[in-house]
This record gives C-alpha cells, sequence and structure tokens, in this order.
C-alpha cells in the first residue's frame, strides 16, 4: 500500500515528507525536525531531477537522506551554538548571584555559620564565621539560596 502511494506519487514523496516534517516542527519545537525536513525537501529536489535515472533507486536516496539529515543537523548545531552567548543582563535568572557584593544587616546572628539576612524583598539563608544581630555584613559568594558572607 505504501510503496504503490509512492510509486504513484514519485517525487513528490519527498516534498510531502519534508512538509509534514516542517509542519511537525512547529507542532512540537525542538528545533530538530527541522533538520530532517530540509533534508527531504533536497531530496525531493533531486528526484525531479534525477527521478528517471538508472542509478536513483529507493535504496541510493534513503542513503542519501540520512547523509543529508545528520549534515544539515550537525551543520544546524553548529550555526546555533555560538549564538546567544554574549547577554547584556548576565546575571539575569540567577538572582543569589547577582547578589555578591551587595552588603546588608545580620538581621538574625550566625551561629555555627548560618543566619539570616534581608536584601530587598526577601529573606536569605546566609553562611559565614559567627557573627551577633545587627552585624554589617558583604555577600562574597553564592550557592543556590545560601549566600556566604563575611563582616563588611
Amino acid at each position: 500500500m505504501l510503496h504503490d502511494a509512492a510509486v504513484k506519487l514519485g517525487p513528490w514523496v519527498w516534498w510531502i515528507l519534508g512538509i509534514v516534517l516542517l509542519v511537525a516542527e512547529l507542532a512540537v519545537p525542538g528545533v530538530f525536525l527541522i533538520w530532517i525536513g530540509m533534508a527531504a525537501i533536497v531530496i525531493g529536489a533531486l528526484s525531479l531531477l534525477l527521478w528517471d535515472a538508472g542509478l536513483w533507486v529507493w535504496q541510493v536516496q534513503l542513503l542519501l537522506f540520512a547523509v543529508l539529515s545528520l549534515a544539515f543537523a550537525l551543520a544546524g548545531r553548529r550555526f546555533y551554538a555560538g549564538r546567544g552567548q554574549s547577554s547584556d543582563e548576565p546575571l539575569l535568572n540567577r538572582r543569589s548571584e547577582s547578589l555578591v557584593g551587595r552588603t546588608a544587616t545580620l538581621h538574625e546572628p550566625i551561629t555555627d555559620g548560618r543566619g539570616r539576612i534581608r536584601l530587598d524583598d526577601t529573606w536569605w539563608t546566609v553562611m559565614g564565621p559567627d557573627l551577633p544581630a545587627g552585624t554589617r555584613v558583604r555577600v562574597v559568594a553564592a550557592s543556590g539560596r545560601d549566600l556566604t558572607v563575611e563582616p563588611a
């Protein structure tokens, strides 16, 4: 059944497959199906030119499709790997790291290496040397939600 449909449609099978894959990329974004769809469209274009050639059998088409899919996927990965590396706000969405260098007053004393401060609208757990409440501290490092402080 599929073989009969492929024979009747001829080179257009590759175009249909390519368009289906490109539409699937829109439905399930991941920037992967686009490369396979592009490979199918290239094979479709070659099929329009070479359909009657004796060497353009289905095995050659599938092999070339696999090679082109891999080549396009690797080229696409290389193309997108270098994009978006620099940012005007490198600490965006890394709030604790953006607090390094700020100073605050200890709300709760640091005992056994742990205490609390308030910066802006948030209470933060801090780690550092034992210090009494009311001491000015400077944030020197961030690890997850814990800040490391030292006396300012």
